[in-house]
Order: C-alpha cells, then structure tokens, then sequence
C-alpha cells in the first residue's frame, strides 16, 4: 500500500492527529503513546525514523532528535477502526523524557 493509500485509511481528530503506541519490535514492550499528523506519518514511512507531532511544541519532531534516543521503524500497523496507529521500533536508548526505558514504568495494580 502506497503513503497516498494509507492515509485514506487513517482517520484523524479534528486536530488533524492521530494517536500512536510505540512498541519494542522483539520484546513487545510498549514505549510510549505519542500523536502524528499527516506530516509525521510521511516523514517515518519515507525516512524509517519515527517522527510525531508535539502538542506542546506545535511542531513536528524526529524522536531522538534532541536525546539522541531514536527509534527506527521496524513496521507500521493501523488498527481496526483506523484511529489508533501501533509503530514496531528498534528504541535506542530510552524512549521516556524521564530517562526511563518506557514511558509506561508507573505501576497501579
């Protein structure tokens, strides 16, 4: 399936994102949630570096870019329903902004 393709089948918020997990592709760890727009999702399938939007920021951003912790596309999946989007990475170095492993290390039950 071609960029073109793909994003017929991805249905964004009124923002124009959509959400994504990030997941270790030979542990199945989850890394962490982030949100991409058409941009970011053009930019990953064309470079295999994930790149998302930052609400924050307003801007896109490559992961790593700063921390020099990337993460490589390993494979790309929708969901069902075409809102959620699941990215398999190679993660160098953490993929938390708090130097964790995961973004996920907050343990409730």
């Amino acid at each position: 399936m071609n960029t073109s393709e793909l994003l017929t089948k991805i249905t964004f918020n009124d923002r124009g994102l959509v959400p994504v997990i990030a997941q270790h592709y030979q542990t199945g760890e989850v890394l962490m949630m982030a949100w991409m727009n058409q941009e970011a999702i053009e930019k990953t399938l064309a470079t295999n570096e994930v790149h998302y939007w930052s609400r924050s920021r307003q801007s896109l951003w490559k992961k790593g870019e700063t921390s020099g912790h990337f993460q490589h596309l390993k494979s790309f999946y929708i969901d069902c329903d075409g809102d959620t989007l699941l990215l398999k990475v190679d993660q160098i170095g953490p993929a938390c902004h708090t130097g964790e492993k995961t973004c996920f290390f907050n343990k409730i039950k």
